[in-house]
């Protein structure tokens, strides 16, 4: 799929086409202006510079006349949102559900957008059967769901985020999860997996906090990146997430981790870009992150992580280009004047040949750690275990169910959100109210727990996140 939008009409591209033929032809170098559309929209503005602007999108708001015509017009790439996650694809083992992907990706294709894959192989987010899945058992099925949903998209997706977020937040380690403690192979068993399954998709790692070259984080994945291209391991890209708030800034930097991640033989590419703030600050910001891309030939994209402020899962940090209404703000005006400006091919700083010596350990991380564990209940009935990654304006949460002595065959959790929260979305169970006390009930596949067993869903919010304990009851 072209990197550009479906041009207005079919004999401009036809003349385009001829000129540089001719020119070819004639080994003279042909330079072709930009069009019209390249100095006002987003998409077609960076599609001039040969890379792509995308936005992530949630398949329920495709209803949504004004989300959809700041999406068509605006964009040339799109990334599901929730949509292509393990437990929206396998919501029960070897049952593969691709109906709300499709939507996303079939309006994508006929627009002439690209589509980015996100994610393959995740540590959150995996429904509730393969939460409790430990050891030989877990891998299989990562290699199943792997090669299953990228064999089902091959051809239409042209990139795949396929494994996210496999790193600590601070150290340079993996983090652990159920996916490392099947051995620590199985990062590059994963892309292995997805390179048979789709040999023409590039193959992305994906993480949040590497965006700062100083940070061990970041050399942690550079170190993993640089092992996996010496060994022949099918890599192709990093993305960026580049979260930007208060907690986890814009660096100066930044342009040196996309030259230094590029020198190793990969793409680069902004994957989830949302920058907290509002006026000149944020403007200048966005601008900046823009034309550090340009300068480096293997930035090949940029994605936010949202349209409208009021679609972002950092809402109340306003952090996109569009304000609730699907306005322009003064960051969208800077974005494009970036664009429009186009890049160099040569970076005036050469990228390092070697990590630091002595990066920070423990760099400020956003979202924090989770904190807070109870442990299973030794009697009868259910128990929820609470834990949060916070920031300023929001969180995301994970609350563990466990059944004590006895199964259970269905359960609800419930929290209490303090005055000014709200949940804005769940995963792995079925929300009723978002404001005050909310109810959290199981969903089909994950109403059952054995005793001594537990499982896990998730929530995502703004404001300030509870506290306590939530209740549990059992049926």
């Amino acid at each position: 799929m072209s990197d550009r939008p479906v041009p207005r009409g079919p004999r401009l591209r036809t003349t385009l086409t001829l000129l540089a033929a001719s020119a070819l032809a004639g080994g003279v170098a042909l330079a072709v202006a930009p069009s019209a559309d390249a100095a006002t929209t987003l998409g077609a503005s960076a599609a001039a510079t040969g890379r792509y602007f995308g936005t992530a999108v949630a398949a329920n708001k495709l209803s949504d006349s004004t989300y959809v015509g700041i999406l068509n017009r605006e964009f040339n790439a799109v990334t599901p949102e929730n949509e292509m996650k393990i437990d929206a694809t396998e919501p029960q083992q070897n049952q593969f559900s691709f109906t709300n992907a499709d939507r996303i990706v079939n309006h994508a294709l006929a627009q002439g957008m690209k589509v980015r894959g996100h994610t393959l192989a995740w540590y959150s987010q995996q429904p509730g059967w393969m939460q409790s899945m430990e050891g030989s058992a877990l891998r299989s099925a990562m290699i199943n769901h792997i090669t299953r949903v990228a064999t089902y998209y091959r051809g239409k997706v042209f990139t795949w985020d396929v494994v996210n977020e496999a790193f600590a937040d601070s150290g340079g380690g993996r983090r652990d999860s159920n996916l490392q403690r099947t051995g620590n192979d199985w990062i590059e068993v994963a892309f292995r997996t997805a390179r048979a399954a789709d040999p023409d998709a590039k193959l992305c790692y994906n993480d949040y906090n590497i965006d700062n070259w100083t940070w061990a984080k970041t050399q942690g994945v550079y170190n993993m990146v640089r092992d996996f291209k010496a060994r022949g391991v099918p890599i192709d890209c990093v993305g960026l997430q580049s979260h930007f708030n208060s907690g986890s800034p814009y660096a100066s930097n930044y342009r040196t981790t996309m030259e230094s991640f590029a020198a190793l033989g990969v793409d680069v590419q902004v994957t989830e870009l949302d920058i907290e703030g509002s006026g000149q600050t944020q403007a200048t910001t966005y601008a900046n992150v823009v034309r550090d891309c340009l300068a480096v030939p293997r930035c090949n994209g940029i994605t936010v992580w949202g349209i409208r402020d009021s679609d972002s899962w950092r809402a109340s940090g306003t952090p996109l280009l569009f304000d609730g209404s699907g306005n322009k703000k003064a960051a969208y005006n800077s974005t494009l004047e970036a664009l429009n400006a186009g890049g160099t091919t040569n970076p005036t700083t050469p990228p390092p040949t070697t990590p630091p010596t002595s990066p920070p350990t423990s760099p400020p991380v956003s979202p924090t750690p989770p904190t807070g564990t109870t442990p299973p209940p030794s009697g009868t009935g259910c128990t929820a275990a609470y834990t949060v990654n916070a920031w300023t304006g929001g969180f995301t949460a994970t609350v563990k169910v466990s059944a004590g002595s006895a199964a259970v065959t269905g359960w609800a959790a419930t929290l209490t959100l303090p005055s000014g929260s709200a949940v804005t979305n769940a995963w792995n169970a079925q929300a009723t109210g978002s404001t005050g006390a909310v109810r959290f009930a199981n969903v089909s596949y994950n109403g059952r727990i054995a005793a001594g067993s537990s499982t896990e869903f998730g929530f995502q919010g703004t404001g300030t996140p509870p506290t306590g304990t939530p209740a549990c009851a059992a049926s």
